[in-house]
């Protein structure tokens, strides 16, 4: 597996400064910048669309990491990645072929990543390890930032931490969720990869440097 890369989660920036925010955490280290996407019917909020993603890409050249919670993804996939997304994932529970939608992310050059719901078995992604680059496991139910993080989280992390390594995937394990300083190397320690950072970051009391920095070094 690779280093622990740290992604941070636009949800909370303050998106009248939102350049200005994702400068301040790429200086400060962030390692990818995550966009949010809901679609009001798969979560019940409306977010971001393509047009944030092509933002993000002009004041930035780190990896645009989107995360689709919406309905048949398989109708977005395409104006995502023209958007410059970097790596695309979408829920299991919202894809009716999720095998074709995976395999249509990486067949545009994108990195394919699948999400699992904190409700969902982590044995209903294993038949799609093998076109993989990521799993995201949601360590909140989506819909919101600031939420806590649900502690059985960390027993399915480690479970599907065992059952790539058992088939030696190199796709790493994402976390999203109430991620902090308190729990981030518990989560790092049950064998996640990447973490993804909302309220952590951009709506820190340390300031977004300072939580950057902090959160970096946790995970040493």
């Amino acid at each position: 597996m690779s280093s622990k890369l740290l992604s941070a989660s636009i949800l909370s920036a303050d998106l009248s400064h939102l350049a200005d925010q994702i400068k301040e955490a790429e200086l400060a280290g962030v390692d990818w910048i995550h966009v949010d996407v809901m679609d009001g019917a798969f979560v019940p909020t409306i977010t971001m669309g393509p047009v944030i993603v092509e933002a993000c890409r002009r004041v930035t050249d780190l990896p645009l990491d989107v995360h689709l919670m919406v309905n048949n993804p398989s109708r977005h996939i395409v104006d995502f990645i023209n958007a410059g997304a970097n790596i695309l994932t979408i829920h299991i529970e919202a894809c009716p072929d999720i095998r074709a939608d995976l395999s249509n992310i990486r067949s545009h050059g994108c990195k394919a990543g699948i999400v699992l719901n904190p409700d969902t078995s982590p044995s209903t992604i294993n038949s799609v390890f093998d076109i993989v680059d990521l799993v995201l496991v949601m360590s909140v139910f989506p819909g919101a930032s600031g939420q806590s993080f649900l502690q059985n989280s960390l027993e399915k992390i480690s479970q599907i931490h065992r059952d790539l390594e058992s088939i030696n995937s190199k796709a790493q394990i994402e976390v999203d969720g109430g991620v902090n300083l308190e729990n981030i190397k518990s989560i790092s320690d049950a064998g996640a990869d990447v973490f993804v950072a909302a309220t952590a970051i951009f709506r820190s009391p340390l300031g977004i440097h300072n939580a950057v920095k902090s959160l970096k070094s946790a995970l040493k």
